[in-house]
């Protein structure tokens, strides 16, 4: 395999609400695409885009490429099933570190695993359109980067899972190449433990301020544009803080945040987490 538009491509999953993004973008190419799905209703969303579905069975065996869009939690099981099905040098895309990092991922060693996640597009990047920028998540319109991963196997396979990531996930203007720990300590660490904890304490807070008698616009206008002035600060550098909000910051790191929050990113934490996102310390009590 020396082109990616040769590679006939299996996407497990396919008719979910990841499936259905990346497919919507990897017909565009010139690959032979396999969807596989066996949901009824990921099925019937197949079928409004005039797509018929394949066996797992008999896609997986046929497949240069198969991706997994499927719930980070069902990939340990999905892939056991799977990988025994891989004919020898296939490749195996996984769309989330989480898996891949837990050690949850059936292995071959004559087989290729990649790693791949969106970056989503950025908060301060310019877009197009007005329909890029109303695309939040990326891959319909908006420009966004990815990172991607070689867990293991063959760089050549590689090479052509990483074009097949940015044609699944276009817009793409960067590609990132780390490795699957870098992914982890992105996300889930930064990205969720810590980024989404704290935009939803902030959503926490304008609603507080609500109860309290603020007006619900006012309260909502008000926090939306103070969130993006710290942020442009914190991440562009476009102005200081005032002398009299690093006291306020101060406190509220007093006040909100445990003084050994960065332990988060630790592997004792970063393990713990993850156990409990795929749902693993639950498996072991059965």
């Amino acid at each position: 395999m020396n082109n990616q538009q040769q590679a006939t491509v299996a996407v497990i999953g396919a008719g979910g609400k990841m499936g259905c993004r990346i497919t919507d973008n990897l017909v565009k190419g010139n690959h032979r695409l396999l969807l596989c799905e066996q949901a009824e209703s990921g099925i019937e969303r197949l079928k409004q885009r005039n797509l018929q579905p394949t066996a797992n069975e008999i896609a997986v065996p046929q497949a240069d490429y198969i991706i997994l869009a499927v719930p980070d939690a069902l990939i340990g099981k999905i892939s056991a099933t799977v990988v025994p099905m891989m004919k020898s040098g296939a490749t195996l895309i996984l769309l989330d570190p989480a898996a891949a990092y837990a050690n949850q991922v059936t292995l071959r060693d004559d087989c290729t695993f990649v790693v791949t996640h969106p970056c989503h597009p950025a908060l301060f990047e310019e877009q197009d359109s007005v329909e890029a920028r109303q695309d939040m998540f990326g891959g319909i319109a908006a420009k966004q980067d990815i990172v991607i991963a070689l867990q293991q196997g063959e760089q050549i396979n590689f090479e052509v899972a990483e074009q097949i990531c940015i044609e699944m996930f276009a817009p793409v203007v960067a590609c990132h190449r780390i490795t699957v720990e870098h992914m982890a300590l992105l996300e889930p660490a930064a990205a969720e433990v810590v980024a989404a904890a704290a935009a939803c304490i902030m959503k926490e807070a304008m609603d507080e301020v609500i109860k309290m008698g603020v007006p619900a616009a006012a309260a909502r206008s008000f926090m939306l544009g103070h969130i993006q002035i710290p942020l442009a600060i914190a991440f562009n550098n476009v102005n200081p803080f005032s002398d009299a909000a690093k006291i306020a910051i101060d406190y509220g790191y007093e006040k909100i945040f445990k003084p050994d929050w960065k332990q988060v990113f630790t592997k004792e934490a970063l393990d713990d987490v993850l156990r409990r996102m795929l749902h693993l310390n639950e498996q072991n009590e059965r």
